[in-house]
């Protein structure tokens, strides 16, 4: 059994793995066996990532990337897969968040978030999945959806469209790449404290509040990440497509 769920000489490439679930997400394909290729607008704010990958023993290959603009965003894909050699697994991990009144949101808001989680999810799929077919071995991506995908969020408007977009897409691509042997699925991580979500672990009220939704009482951590990505990239899920798996405590059975 536990070779299904073994990475060994697969190549991965990971947006936005400078921190946080995209660093662990990274780590865990490592830790499967998996080379892994790792990307952030900054090539500074990888060496964490890399320093851990390389600990592995998995060789990791850095790339400047802002996944919202597209063509350059294509040719760091590009730039990765020469690097490690093909492309077996894309995490689309990258996103943008603001928190602000949905009466307060202006078009330049609108625009970074929804470029960034959805636009810039779509085309680094494109270009990954180019890379797949010209590869013949087929491959999967996983997008990183969340609970917004599926519940309404208060001063999230511009981010739970974004998301909700995503997976709309994740069912869409799953279905007609699956000919092309390329799996897509997606997770929807629930409440973690990241750099991004710290605006609200600021407020003790907000998290005993939280936390009294969450049927396991507790806040995810990075180790609650890797599994499920490391499933959903290996021939654990070969039969899984077009589907979203929640990493939530039971958030959303509750609600």
């Amino acid at each position: 059994m536990t070779t299904l769920f073994d990475l060994s000489g697969r190549k991965a490439f990971v947006t936005g793995a400078s921190r946080g679930i995209g660093q662990a997400i990274a780590e865990a394909l490592a830790s499967a066996g998996a080379d892994v290729a790792i990307s952030a607008r900054s090539l500074d704010s990888l060496t964490e990532t890399r320093t851990k990958i390389e600990a592995l023993g998995r060789n990791c290959v850095v790339q400047s990337q802002d996944i919202s603009d597209v063509t350059t965003s294509a040719a760091a894909i590009d730039e990765a897969v020469k690097a490690l050699g093909g492309l077996d697994i894309l995490v689309n991990n990258a996103g943008y968040e603001e928190v602000r009144s949905s009466l307060e949101v202006d078009e330049a808001l609108w625009d970074r978030i929804v470029e960034t989680n959805l636009k810039g999810a779509f085309f680094a799929a494109q270009a990954a999945a180019k890379c797949m077919v010209a590869g013949g071995k087929g491959g999967a991506i996983i997008n990183l959806c969340s609970l917004t995908s599926y519940v309404g969020i208060p001063t999230a408007v511009a981010y739970g469209s974004s998301k909700t977009g995503l997976l709309g897409m994740t069912r869409a691509l799953a279905t007609e790449w699956a000919s092309l042997g390329i799996r897509v699925n997606a997770i929807a991580p629930g409440y973690f404290h990241t750099a991004m979500t710290d605006v609200f672990y600021r407020d003790a009220g907000w998290q005993e509040a939280m936390l009294a939704k969450i049927p396991q009482k507790r806040f995810g951590t990075m180790q609650d990440i890797g599994g499920t990505v490391v499933f959903l990239a290996s021939d654990a899920s070969a039969y899984v497509a077009g589907h979203c798996i929640p990493i939530d405590g039971g958030y959303l059975a509750s609600v």
